[in-house]
């Protein structure tokens, strides 16, 4: 999922002694491959044979403290694999993959619980061998078998999106023992293939034969990382400690890091209780999301005492698209001109101005504030990908760059608006008695937004505004997170906000945003329902693009498309992650280039107790341990 900086020496790739394994598909003659300890997307791994740890780690971090966060909503499950059920925040550190992402490359994995991965240069199938060390929770070790069944089970039984996404792995076979085979679908060569099959997720085969895979309930389940579950108050709180003799703790992914002696989660009913209760004490860190909170919501003593630290910490990477998205299973979407002509009643700009001090930058891409953003015209090298469906795409996307309606910022988008009207009444629409109905059969233009944060009200009132000038019956519903992702499982809505977070490589998970198989599959990522031959096409491009050109070519591509096709209406990004925290950890001078990773953050004593010693003389309520 994340493209690779090239590196000069191919040494640095990790060739270890020759390990050949043979796999017959429909060639005739074997392929062979070398036991490697990385691999990369594209190009070479930054991190050597018998490397240490990661460089954005402090090895000699002190272990010990908490780290409290908070959540919105409830949970009613541990089990976060099933598209049924609430799955507690943080349960994904129970588990474990083969490979494990560094955060200072764009797409490259180091072995966790494989300690070598072999792959031919086609990467036409993948082959891991475990540790022999790796112990689930319980004692039990990782085997093979553990592997071969976590495939099956994640791909009959799990949520649809694992069907998708491993949907070109077609078998993982013992071939060891503690070697396991993965084979590929025979079609052209899927180079992401072997990283995704190393993100799996690794789950204990006999802890599930006994407890049952399917259910979605609160029963603990045995992991094998670096953290276990301590304390669960059901819909309220949950809470994880650190296993004291974790069985990876020196394996080089893992060295500096999971530092915490507990993790926590509190949850609230949404995030101005949850602020309010930050600034109280009761719990540790928070990322803010809301401009506003962050502009204005963040005083009182703690903080004015400096307490409570406030920093943006800037990050790389794509920001990727969050905006209004239209359901186009919905029969009043499907037509883009109707999609087009609403974009014309969001004003941004005053919403920008006005809501959220100036804070965001309008979002013009499905990949913003990274090089697999789209800009300018096409290139000659995205138009041959692009000419094939020339006559079912867009005119716009050969000859213009996409730029998302813009208004003078004074509330009153006159212009817009007229331009919106004018669409609609293309579109079959027309004005009778205030209302906008389609011509041909009367019905009125009505559609809902359904929210599952408050927070999004007030950005969506203006909104509705606007839609009301224009005659459009639109309404606001705001529901709860149990409500809100059931109706998203069944596709169950007309707009919602969505957000499609975007890697620097992307791959596979572009089926399941915009396919046609994941448009019909409740419980999938495709929340827009498109489906389109040139988006399918693509998607194939990016999926199959053979170097880092390749990819940022067919990104381009693909990003005028989805663009054009005016899917969404664009809302807004920050190149920057808003943290605010008590006062009481430390963290690696040198941080990843491509995220913030708390795992690496740790308590420092001495902090820990000067912020006891301040809040008990400020009266502040912080917790600290």
């Amino acid at each position: 999922m994340h493209p690779v900086r090239r590196l000069a020496l191919a040494a640095l790739f990790g060739l270890l002694a020759a390990s050949p394994v043979q796999v017959r598909g429909q060639q005739e003659a074997p392929l062979e491959a070398q036991k490697r300890h990385a691999i990369a997307m594209h190009g070479d791994v930054k991190y050597p044979p018998g490397f240490e740890h990661f460089d954005y780690v402090n090895p000699d971090a002190p272990k010990g403290g908490s780290l409290a966060q908070s959540s919105v909503g409830s949970f009613d499950s541990l089990n976060p694999f099933l598209i049924k059920g609430d799955p507690a925040a943080g349960v994904g550190v129970l588990f474990e993959s083969l490979l494990a992402a560094s955060a200072d490359e764009p797409f490259t994995e180091y072995g966790l619980l494989a300690e070598s991965i072999e792959t031919p240069d086609d990467r036409s199938w993948v082959a891991f061998t475990l540790r022999p060390e790796a112990r689930w929770q319980d004692g039990e070790p990782v085997t093979v078998d553990d592997v071969v069944w976590s495939l099956d089970a994640l791909k009959s039984k799990g949520s649809p999106f694992y069907r998708a996404y491993y949907a070109d792995v077609v078998s993982a076979e013992p071939a060891g023992e503690r070697r396991v085979l993965f084979r590929f679908r025979d079609r052209t060569v899927n180079r992401e293939l072997p990283l995704i099959v190393g993100q799996m997720p690794i789950l204990p085969k006999h802890w599930y034969d006994r407890h049952g895979f399917e259910k979605a309930d609160l029963t603990p389940p045995v992991g094998s990382g670096p953290y276990k579950v301590a304390r669960v108050n059901p819909g309220r709180s949950i809470a994880y400690e650190r296993v004291k003799d974790y069985w990876g703790a020196n394996v080089p992914v893992n060295v500096g890091r999971y530092n915490f002696d507990t993790l926590r989660y509190e949850y609230y009913r949404d995030e101005n209780v949850a602020l309010e209760a930050f600034k109280a004490g009761e719990y540790d860190l928070r990322v803010e999301n809301t401009a506003r909170l962050w502009a204005t919501g963040y005083t009182g003593p703690a903080v004015r005492n400096g307490l409570i630290k406030k920093e943006e910490i800037r990050t790389e990477g794509a920001e990727g698209m969050q905006g209004f998205a239209f359901n186009l299973r919905r029969p009043m979407f499907q037509d883009p001109k109707v999609r087009q002509a609403l974009a014309y009643a969001f004003d941004f700009e005053w919403t920008n101005k006005t809501l959220f001090n100036g804070a965001y930058t309008r979002s013009r891409s499905y990949f913003s504030n990274s090089e697999l953003a789209s800009s300018g015209l096409p290139t000659a090298a995205e138009v041959k990908l692009l000419e094939p469906f020339r006559d079912e795409l867009p005119p716009e996307v050969f000859t213009e760059a996409y730029e998302p309606p813009v208004t003078d910022a004074s509330g009153r988008p006159r212009e817009n608006l007229k331009r919106a009207l004018e669409l609609l009444r293309e579109a079959g629409y027309e004005v009778r008695g205030r209302q906008l109905v389609d011509k041909a059969t009367g019905e009125p233009l009505r559609f809902e937004i359904l929210l599952v944060s408050p927070a999004f009200e007030r950005v969506t009132a203006p909104f509705l505004q606007n839609l009301q000038r224009l005659g459009v019956q639109a309404t606001m519903r705001t529901v709860d997170t149990s409500q809100y992702v059931n109706r998203l499982n069944d596709f169950d809505f007309d707009v919602i906000v969505a957000s499609w977070g975007q890697s620097l490589s992307p791959g596979n998970e572009q089926r399941e945003f915009w396919g046609c198989d994941a448009a019909k599959s409740p419980g999938s990522r495709n929340l827009t329902g498109v489906c389109d031959p040139a988006i399918e096409a693509l998607v194939g491009k990016v999926i199959n693009a053979d170097s880092r050109e390749d990819l940022v070519t067919a990104v381009h591509a693909l990003d005028r498309v989805l663009l054009w096709k005016h899917l969404v209406i664009p809302h807004w990004y920050i190149p920057v992650t808003r943290v605010a925290y008590w006062a009481k950890f430390d963290r690696p001078k040198n941080p990843p280039r491509y995220g913030i990773d708390l795992f690496a953050w740790w308590v420092d004593p001495g902090k820990a107790k000067a912020l006891r010693t301040a809040g008990e003389a400020a009266g502040a309520q912080a917790k600290p341990e």
